[in-house]
């Protein structure tokens, strides 16, 4: 019998989050009461044009850059392609008779930007792809010199989703921009835990997903610095300033601006509450289970505050798992959009850990609606989840 949601122990924030109640209540009206076309000319559809135009404020007060620069999509998928897509393409109708337009990225990045990257090899594209340490980090001195003279973009993950590996995304960007090549970062994991300041970052394009700081799904950003040349992906009724056909989905994005804003308001007592978590899970985890290794950097600094992904010796992380759900606790493997798969992480396969220790590991992400008494409960079960395994399994 399935547990109810109230009951469940939830932690996989890094796959989805829960939507704010706040962020449902600023959304409500405009499913029904205030649910005009906001391109009609009529009031109704002025009142839906009004709310886009304050949520496009409201990102871009949080992101530091001109609300004109704020292209909403339908999440980071989305935006991961359309950035890398929207740049070669742009660079290579610049240069049409000129070498193969080329990216430059990492091998530990998220799917969307992974199969993004492979797709636009296939069209003739060259992307090198950067690998990484032992703890899923990447060298900023690495990707400067993966750069050549026909590269049109640097693309490299804020925070990993995996390992929560937090990469030197400033100095990539100070490196890259020397060298007169754009930057973009999938910022999906870090909002609500790290600073947006695209400023700060030096990327000319950075993509978010709302449904991973507690607003609702289908609905994402991407921030594209005025200036940078880029290919619209999307054709249609002129949307977006003619970047994005297609009637905007007004009660998405009013959710998206306050789940941002309000994520961005309490971000530093997130990050403390998350943190305090993350580590008495692991304090926990390693007193109790023997042979326990920790997946990414040892450092905090260098580490998202909600995640902790660990190996378990003995035992496969599938098994765990679905031992974990039946006790009704849910974390996973690794990235959601890869669930499913029996594919295992590229992630910890280029840190370079071993098949065995690939497929004993898993991740656990904490969040808002964590307590300590849950971390405890979920420390025993997870221990006595491993210890029966074992047992099955003839390790000791």
């Amino acid at each position: 019998m399935p547990f109810p949601a109230d009951e469940t122990i939830y932690l996989d924030h890094a796959a989805t989050t829960p939507t704010d109640p706040e962020v449902v209540a600023a959304m409500l009206p405009y499913f029904h009461d205030r649910f005009g076309n906001p391109s009609s000319v009529y009031r109704l559809g002025q009142d839906g044009r009004a709310a886009l135009d304050e949520a496009r404020a409201s990102v871009a007060e949080v992101l530091g850059c001109r609300a004109t620069e704020v292209v909403f999509t339908s999440g980071a998928t989305e935006g991961d392609n359309l950035a890398l897509s929207g740049v070669a393409w742009a660079a290579r109708l610049r240069s049409p008779g000129g070498p193969p337009s080329h990216i430059v990225t990492t091998a530990v990045e998220h799917s969307a930007v992974l199969h993004t990257a492979r797709w636009l090899e296939r069209q003739g594209f060259a992307v090198t792809y950067v690998g990484c340490d032992g703890e899923g980090l990447v060298a900023a001195a690495d990707v400067a010199a993966a750069i050549r003279p026909e590269t049109c973009l640097v693309t490299v993950m804020y925070a990993n989703n995996e390992v929560g590996a937090i990469q030197p995304v400033a100095e990539i960007a100070r490196l890259a921009r020397e060298r007169g090549v754009p930057v973009h970062t999938d910022a999906v994991q870090a909002a609500g835990t790290l600073p947006l300041d695209v400023d700060e970052l030096g990327v000319d394009l950075l993509t978010l997903s709302a449904h991973k700081f507690y607003g609702p799904k289908g609905v994402g950003l991407v921030f594209v610095r005025k200036g940078t040349e880029i290919a619209w992906q999307q054709h249609g009724g002129g949307q977006e300033g003619g970047r994005r056909g297609g009637t905007e989905s007004v009660p998405l994005l009013v959710g998206q601006a306050e789940a941002l804003a309000r994520a961005e308001r309490f971000r530093p007592a997130y990050v403390a509450h998350c943190a305090g978590l993350r580590d008495r899970l692991w304090e926990g985890l390693r007193a109790g289970i023997p042979g326990i290794a920790l997946n990414g950097p040892a450092d905090p600094a260098r580490r998202l505050p909600n995640n902790l992904n660990v190996a378990l010796p003995g035992v496969q992380g599938e098994t765990v798992l679905l031992a974990l759900d039946l006790e009704g606790i849910a974390a996973s493997a690794g990235s959601a959009c890869t669930a499913g798969k029996a594919e295992p992480s590229h992630v910890l396969e280029t840190m370079g850990l071993s098949p065995e220790r690939v497929r004993s590991s898993i991740r656990l992400t904490v969040g808002r609606g964590n307590t300590a008494e849950q971390i405890d409960d979920a420390v025993d079960v997870v221990v006595g989840a491993v210890a029966r395994a074992r047992g099955l399994a003839g390790v000791a």
